[in-house]
């Protein structure tokens, strides 16, 4: 009982720690009754994300058409929507300088002044990715970008297609405030509705976030163990001091200088939504709680936070970005391959381009760090050498993805003038 007396990110917090340990006791053999714990851990965490999935579509929707219909004037959308796409350029450039940064410093794939190649080796069976990239060049983030305007919308739903949804959702909040005032009104009071339905259905599932939570990370630890980190330790510590490079400096610098608030409130009003992306490894699973956090903790106005996060889920990947390029170079060093600076600055615009455009591409990062090893020369196969870490670098970069969507809210709400961002003491008691 003591548990449920505490605040949600503390149980999610010790879920985790929880997980770890239950993992490593049960692996993928231990189990009760002939069922084992592994695909119990399974059951339970694909439960967890589906409810979260459930959520994604309608949500986006009428949050988006209820925001876009409060802002109004064509002149307020410009405003809104550029300064938020400037903020997610600007963002993932830095994240991507700060990978290049760390992994020329570092420089994970060398040893002892040999690149790592034979010593490293295949952990993983080419097989098991190749079918996922194979043939896939840049004419796929065309392909994406293709799907903004989609041929069916019902379709685009049911595909998963965001940018799709999100473009159509905003033509729609658009001209929904162009038609006759009766209709209007009714159309508006339609979609609040939908949208305060929606979060009471939020509300709902992450009274079970700390279950959902615990079988997922319990599943990852029980089928990968610790063993696969030993071969790539160099490269994993590289990509996580990036990382945490950028969610702990470069962000919190910008929430301080630009928008004007403490960055360690913001991290207290996040904190239920951070420990959730590290565990679903999703921007999309977790934009419901997000947006929950966002507006319920940080203060952000409806209007900014369902314009801001539901385009920051498909297009701002900071953490991808960064994950992209330091990769990309790991593997150019592993195999011996001295980069010039045309060279990096060719991985830094595609891993740019990519972080945005191939976000809807199943196995997204394989697809980009493809692209980007094409576009230097090198064997697409190099991929192989980074499966192992893949899963856990992952969730930490998804963490990353949803603290700069969350930024970017808090940091555009305060440049539109929005009042009682973050002011209060008692950020995080809603959740």
């Amino acid at each position: 009982m003591a548990f449920l007396r505490l605040k949600l990110h503390w149980q999610i917090l010790t879920a985790l720690a929880l997980a770890v340990v239950a993992g490593l006791s049960a692996g993928t053999e231990g189990g009760l009754f002939g069922v084992t714990f592994y695909s119990m851990f399974d059951f339970v965490g694909t439960l967890f994300l589906n409810a979260l999935k459930m959520l994604i579509i309608p949500l986006i929707v009428s949050s988006i058409i209820v925001g876009i219909a409060g802002i109004g004037g064509s002149r307020n959308i410009g405003r809104l929507g550029g300064k938020t796409l400037l903020y997610y350029m600007n963002t993932s450039l830095l994240a991507i300088l700060v990978g290049l940064m760390v992994v020329n410093a570092v420089a994970p794939g060398i040893v002892d002044g040999q690149p790592a190649k034979d010593l490293v080796g295949f952990t993983t069976d080419v097989s098991t990715f190749e079918d996922k990239v194979a043939g896939r060049g840049t004419g796929d983030v065309v392909e994406v970008f293709l799907r903004m305007i989609p041929t069916n919308i019902v379709a685009a739903a049911a595909a998963g297609q965001m940018l799709g949804l999100i473009f159509f959702s905003l033509l729609y909040g658009f001209f929904m405030t162009r038609i006759a005032a009766g209709y209007a009104e009714v159309q508006y009071n339609f979609w609040q509705g939908v949208f305060e339905v929606m979060l009471k259905i939020t509300d709902l599932i992450m009274r079970f976030a700390p279950l959902g939570v615990f079988a997922l990370v319990a599943k990852v630890v029980a089928g990968t163990g610790f063993d696969a980190f030993a071969p790539l330790a160099t490269f994993f510590f590289s990509v996580v001091l990036a990382l945490a490079i950028h969610f702990l400096v470069t962000l919190p610098l910008l929430l301080y200088f630009v928008g004007g608030v403490n960055p360690i409130r913001h991290f207290k009003a996040m904190g239920s939504a951070l420990l959730t992306a590290f565990s679903t490894a999703s921007s999309s699973a977790t934009l419901p709680i997000a947006m929950e956090c966002v507006e319920k903790n940080a203060g952000v106005s409806n209007r900014t936070t369902s314009f801001v996060l539901p385009l920051g889920a498909t297009v701002n990947m900071d953490g991808t970005a960064l994950y992209e390029c330091v990769a990309a170079m790991f593997i150019a060093q592993a195999y011996g391959l001295e980069l010039t600076f045309a060279s990096q600055f060719t991985i830094m615009l595609i891993a740019l381009l990519t972080s945005i455009g191939v976000a809807g591409i199943p196995a997204a990062s394989l697809v980009a760090i493809s692209i980007i090893l094409a576009a230097i020369g090198l064997p697409v196969e190099g991929i192989g050498l980074i499966l192992a870490v893949d899963r856990i670098l992952d969730m930490i970069r998804t963490a990353t993805n949803v603290w700069s969507d969350s930024a970017g809210a808090v940091i555009i709400g305060k440049l539109e003038g929005e009042q009682g961002i973050l002011a209060g003491q008692s950020q995080g008691e809603h959740l």
